[in-house]
């Protein structure tokens, strides 16, 4: 029942998506229509998959957290999409702000892809491991893309702090090997969330350390370069053991 109400909520927030979109180059009552339509769906959203992972039974907790991560992930790209479509609004058709609202569209797409294939694995306790990996590498990338724009960090931080982060990725490594080793699906699905969360704070502290005030144009190049070698690292470890 909940999957049938999931699958039904997300076509309506990609019809959403494809308003959104196309709201860009018509008038504001529109934009704002669909805005709101796809604020009320995601709503919606939200709420059948916390049934759907409720449904689970608390002897599950790591599977929750994989649907709960899913649905986060559709939010934040729809939050990103609102936002583009602001950024596009009655631009023209070659601007580059045009193709910033296709680039979020398709992350938008992508990631509403990515949480019906989650709530289909739940179902099959046998993919389950595979599925909520796969959805950490789609996540990390994205996250990696982010961190490389020249987008300017809201805010600064130590080197000190992003030395500290750098402690969940070896924690999260030797996590990774174990469920290489074991190829036990709860081993696996803890991988994929420690990963996530690891790798995601990592990026966040390096960049915000990268652009204190304190910080050398060259030291930012080098700390940012090496933020990038070391997801791609981790992305090469996860994706072994997706293999194995």
């Amino acid at each position: 029942c909940s999957r049938e109400k999931i699958l039904k909520t997300a076509k309506a927030l990609v019809e959403d998506t494809k308003l959104l979109v196309s709201g860009a180059a018509s008038s504001q009552d529109k934009l704002a229509q669909a805005a709101q339509s796809s604020a009320n769906t995601i709503t919606q959203l939200a709420e059948v998959v916390k049934l759907g992972a409720a449904s689970l039974g608390s002897d599950d907790p790591e599977t929750q957290v994989v649907l709960i991560n899913a649905i986060k992930d559709v939010a934040k790209a729809l939050s990103d999409l609102i936002g583009a479509t602001k950024g596009a609004a009655s631009k023209p058709a070659d601007d580059p702000s045009m193709y910033q609202l296709k680039g979020a569209a398709k992350v938008m797409v992508t990631n509403v892809t990515s949480l019906l294939k989650t709530v289909k694995a739940v179902e099959d306790e046998a993919t389950r491991g595979t599925r909520a990996l796969e959805a950490t590498i789609e996540y990390i990338k994205q996250e990696l893309t982010v961190f490389q724009s020249s987008e300017v960090p809201e805010k600064t931080s130590s080197p000190e702090e992003s030395i500290r982060m750098t402690k969940g990725i070896t924690m999260a490594t030797a996590k990774a090997v174990a469920a290489g080793n074991s190829c036990r699906q709860e081993d696996v699905i803890a991988t994929a969330n420690l990963s996530r969360k690891a790798v995601a704070d990592m990026l966040t502290a390096c960049k915000q350390a990268s652009y204190h005030p304190d910080v050398s144009e060259e030291v930012r190049e080098r700390a940012l370069r090496f933020g990038t070698e070391c997801t791609l690292g981790y992305l090469e470890l996860l994706e072994h053991v997706l293999l194995v």
